[in-house]
C-alpha cells in the first residue's frame, strides 16, 4: 500500500489542514492518508497547547468525516489517524517515527507530507539528510515560500495543492487577542 503520512500538532485543526487532506485524497495516487498526531514538537513552543488527548480525539472526529466524504465521492483513499508518537520516547523526531512505522509495516510505501514552511527549516530537523535519503517527501505550498526552488534544492516533490493562508499558531494568537476564529477551525 502507498500511505501518505501527514504529521501535525493540529492545534487546532483548521481549513488549511482539511484542504490539504482533500487534495491528497482526490489528486494523489495513495491508498491511505494517515494523520499522525504529534503530542509534542521539539521545534515549537508548546505553551498555549490543547492537551494531546483532546487534539487526538478531535482529529479522529474530523478524519471520520473525511472518510465518509471519500466514500461518497467514490475515492479509493482510506483515512486513518495515528497516535504512534504518544507511545514513543521523547524527544519526538520525525525520522524516528518514520523508521518505527516502516519497521512495523514492511511492504508498505510511506510518503511524508510537509508544508513548504517546514521544508524551509528542514536542516534544523534531527537527521534531516537521512530522512530525505530514506523517505519520499511531498511538499504543499505555504504563503511566503518558493516551493519550486525549495523542492529542487532538497530533491523532493512539490504538490500543486491549494494554498490556504492560515496556520494553527495564527489562529491561537488571534484568539488570545479576542478575535473570533471559529470560521477557520474544523
Amino acid at each position: 500500500m502507498k500511505i501518505a503520512l501527514y504529521f501535525g500538532s493540529f492545534n487546532p485543526m483548521h481549513v488549511g489542514h482539511l484542504a490539504i487532506c482533500r487534495y491528497l485524497m482526490e489528486h494523489c495516487d495513495i491508498d491511505e492518508l494517515r494523520l499522525v498526531v504529534s503530542p509534542t514538537n521539539p521545534l515549537k513552543d508548546e505553551s498555549n497547547e490543547k492537551s494531546a488527548e483532546e487534539r487526538l480525539k478531535h482529529v479522529k472526529k474530523v478524519a471520520a468525516g473525511l472518510e465518509k466524504e471519500a466514500l461518497q465521492k467514490g475515492l479509493k483513499c482510506k483515512i486513518c489517524v495515528s497516535s504512534i508518537e504518544f507511545k514513543l520516547p521523547k524527544p519526538l523526531y520525525t525520522i524516528d517515527t518514520l523508521r518505527t512505522i516502516t519497521a512495523r509495516e514492511k511492504g508498505n510505501k510511506f510518503i511524508l507530507i510537509i508544508g513548504a514552511d517546514n521544508l524551509a527549516i528542514i536542516e534544523k530537523w534531527n537527521k534531516w539528510k537521512e530522512l530525505l535519503n530514506e523517505f519520499e517527501v511531498w511538499v504543499y505550498p505555504r504563503k511566503g515560500y518558493d516551493i519550486e526552488s525549495l523542492c529542487k534544492k532538497y530533491g523532493v516533490k512539490p504538490l500543486d495543492a491549494p494554498m490556504i493562508d492560515i496556520s494553527s499558531s495564527e489562529i491561537r494568537e488571534a484568539e488570545l487577542s479576542g478575535n473570533d476564529m471559529s470560521a477557520y477551525k474544523v
